[in-house]
């Protein structure tokens, strides 16, 4: 095995134990705001050290195009998606009391 095979399956390694501690979280945690904390940051991490260990492990074919296309997909839409979740966590206010102690949307939402 070269160096860049080793690197290659760290990297895998390392970001499937990021998307299984994400799953595990998002069963675990109790309220909406903290699942969405853990959907978003490791599961999005984890799967960009993912497609970058498969990306080395695939360089010279034309499929790693594909992969780049993804973790650019998944980086554009995963805060947008967060976003939208609590935001509507927050209007039908589905979090636990104490979590917001500063509320700078009062009644601003529509």
């Amino acid at each position: 095995m070269t160096v860049w095979q080793w690197i290659s399956g760290a990297l895998i390694l390392f970001g499937a134990t990021l998307a299984l501690t994400a799953s595990i979280a998002i069963v675990r945690f109790p309220d909406t705001l903290t699942r969405m904390h853990a959907a978003t940051k490791p599961q999005v991490i984890g799967l960009i050290l993912v497609l970058a260990g498969a990306g080395i492990e695939l360089l010279g074919h034309g499929n790693v195009w594909a992969l780049v296309l993804v973790g650019l997909f998944t980086l554009l839409t995963a805060p947008v998606v967060a976003h939208l979740i609590s935001r509507t966590a927050y209007r039908e206010q589905s979090h636990r009391d104490g979590l917001l102690t500063v509320n700078e949307l009062g009644d601003t939402i529509d």
